[in-house]
């Protein structure tokens, strides 16, 4: 058959079926040679919208803004520009969210944009559908540029569900367990032990319970017993100085390799640490259950995965004692609610990451509030208030994340429990993305971080 009479008789069979299809409820489509799957064309209605037609409500998501926000390097780190999501409703109910992540504020802004056909148009009452819609929907799974662009739509979401049904979000989850607020730790160094006695004094008298600290320097693969011996000790002083009373982490941020990880976690065994983080690289779960073997030591990991399939293979070896989703990575309140009862089936505690902005910490309270198998929850922020505070209280019109007797307060207001102004955001104008920094061991190599 010369081309010309095939086309013809494809043409022919597209008559056909459209003819066909057009007596029953199944949408007319033209019949194409491809590899099926082809997107359908943008509309003013979200694709697979018309099914909740009669189910949904009658509000509408109108408008989604994107903000970077850049702060002075003196207040922040310059890799690290706040990433905002606005949505405006027909009804005049706005929600927010915070697509932060670090060294890639530009490509979150622009993934944030190219959900744009997925949620303008849509019912915010559907979360379940819309998240679903955003992860599956967009074809490849999600990394962390996609995980963040859904993370601050999906609070922005559930910010307005909360307001439309008068509620905290929180207390649609289910929540509060605890109604004293959350339990809280802070960032905190001290190398000598005059210095962590005088941390020790100064937490305890804030009313906080818990710290976490950094290992001293980064490792090579197989390290010198001077490294190692400094490691350990500077974990020994700072137990010494704090006290019996006050708990700590330490974060490796994935600087050991695993052989060099189970050496340092099975020597502090008798500090008692409320858990080791990252003690080698998250990507590699055998090398973690390894490390995981050879200590009593709790370990913790997962600011780095997305979604609750992330975690899926931590859960079922059993590597880790402590999940540490960030609601800004992993898909928002709703992925951060389904990765903590995955945890919870399996006996697994939750201290969900937050070191970007405030809106993602706030979000974080309120998933924290209502789960059965949360420890703490972190924020990038000091025992003593810092300059950093003060631009978080200008822009959401309250103390944010600042703990009151070890515990952060919970929100009352419905939604997230904030509103912020446009105008606000306008002082701290997007300068650009800057990239995460790297680390280097002394002969050039890139260090693990």
């Amino acid at each position: 058959m010369i081309r010309r009479e095939f086309l013809g008789t494809l043409a022919a069979s597209g008559g056909a079926l459209k003819s066909g299809m057009a007596k029953s409820k199944v949408q007319s489509r033209a019949f194409q040679i491809g590899c099926g799957c082809d997107l359908e064309l943008a509309s003013a209605t979200p694709p697979g919208a018309n099914v909740f037609e009669n189910v949904g409500s009658k509000l509408r998501i109108t408008n989604m803004k994107v903000f970077g926000i850049t702060l002075d390097e003196k207040i922040a780190r310059s890799d690290r520009p706040y990433v905002f999501v606005k949505l405006e409703t027909n009804q005049g109910i706005v929600g927010w969210g915070e697509a932060t992540l670090e060294g890639k504020a530009s490509a979150a802004m622009a993934c944030v944009n190219d959900l744009h056909d997925f949620i303008v148009g849509s019912d915010p009452m559907q979360s379940e559908h819309l998240y679903q819609l955003m992860y599956i929907g967009s074809f490849y799974r999600g990394g962390p540029v996609l995980g963040s662009a859904i993370s601050g739509i999906d609070q922005a979401i559930w910010d307005i569900r909360g307001k439309v049904l008068g509620m905290p979000v929180y207390q649609l989850l289910g929540g509060p367990v605890d109604a004293r607020g959350v339990r809280g730790y802070y960032h905190a160094q001290a190398w000598t032990l005059e210095a962590a006695k005088e941390l020790g004094d100064v937490t305890r008298k804030a009313g906080v319970t818990a710290l976490k600290f950094q290992l001293p320097t980064y490792m090579e693969w197989i390290e010198t017993n001077a490294k190692l011996t400094r490691a350990v000790k500077s974990m020994e002083t700072i137990r010494e100085g704090l006290g019996p009373d006050i708990d700590f982490a330490v974060d490796f941020h994935a600087k050991p390799s695993p052989s060099v990880a189970a050496i340092l976690v099975r020597e502090i065994e008798p500090l008692h640490l409320l858990f080791a983080e990252e003690v080698c690289p998250p990507e590699n779960v055998r090398a973690m259950q390894r490390v995981a073997k050879r200590s009593t030591t709790p370990l913790a990991t997962g600011e780095r995965l997305i979604a609750s399939y992330g975690f899926n293979e931590l859960i079922e070896l059993g590597v880790v004692d402590v999940l540490q989703p960030d609601i800004a990575h992993v898909g928002g309140i709703t992925a951060l609610w389904k990765v903590a009862a995955l945890a919870d089936a399996a006996g697994i505690r939750m201290a969900p990451h937050a070191c970007e902005g405030p809106i993602g910490g706030v979000a974080s309270l309120h998933v924290d509030a209502a789960i059965p198998n949360f420890l703490c929850q972190e924020i990038c922020g000091a025992v003593q208030s810092k300059e950093i505070n003060d631009v978080w209280a200008d822009i959401m019109g309250f103390p944010a994340m600042r703990m009151v007797d070890g515990r952060y307060p919970l929100p009352q207001k419905p939604g997230l429990g904030f509103e912020i102004q446009d105008a606000v955001l306008k002082k701290y104008p997007f300068q650009g993305t800057r990239p995460f920094p790297p680390a280097f061991h002394a002969d050039g190599s890139l260090a693990a971080q």
